[in-house]
């Protein structure tokens, strides 16, 4: 009986292991990764981003007293000319249609908005420009912070509050 084992056929091959180990394993069941991996990561990065985003898109405004009208300052410009239509500098805030528009000059003042800060000057109107009842220089500029009360002309009869958004 011993000549029968050896005379057994042999093993089989190595190379039909690696083939039968080639199939690779069935993947982990899909409905644990989206809510493991998607869940946490997002709510940090909104939050973060939010507050950048408000600075940035901060808006300025210049609230009408005596009609209770807000007029938005223009986007993107960093001179805001105010004033009443003409054909040397257009104003970019037209007062024309506000009452007691005739004490304001065709070219009143300049906003400035120097990386969101924003200054006025007269630009040698009239009857002036005053700046929380204080008589503003022509030439001179005032750095504007929310609240002050901007008087085109004599008299507080075209008024504005300087507001931000």
């Amino acid at each position: 009986m011993t000549s029968v084992a050896e005379t057994s056929p042999p093993p089989p091959p190595m190379s039909n292991l690696p083939e039968e180990s080639s199939t690779p394993p069935p993947p982990p069941p899909m409905s644990n990764l989206p809510e493991e991996s998607s869940t946490p990561p997002p709510p940090p990065p909104k939050p973060a981003v939010s507050p950048a985003t408000q600075l940035q898109t901060q808006t300025a405004s210049l609230l009408h007293v005596q009609t209770d009208t807000t007029l938005e300052m223009p986007q993107g410009l960093e001179i805001i000319h105010i004033g009443k239509p003409n054909e040397q500098i257009p104003p970019d805030l037209d007062v024309s249609g506000l009452p007691d528009a005739d004490v304001v000059s065709r070219i009143h003042a300049d906003i400035r908005n120097e990386a969101g800060i924003f200054y006025i000057e007269d630009v040698g109107s009239s009857n002036g420009t005053y700046i929380n009842y204080n008589a503003l220089s022509p030439g001179n500029r005032h750095r504007l912070r929310p609240g002050d009360r901007i008087s085109l002309g004599k008299g507080d009869l075209v008024t504005f509050i300087f507001q931000l958004s």
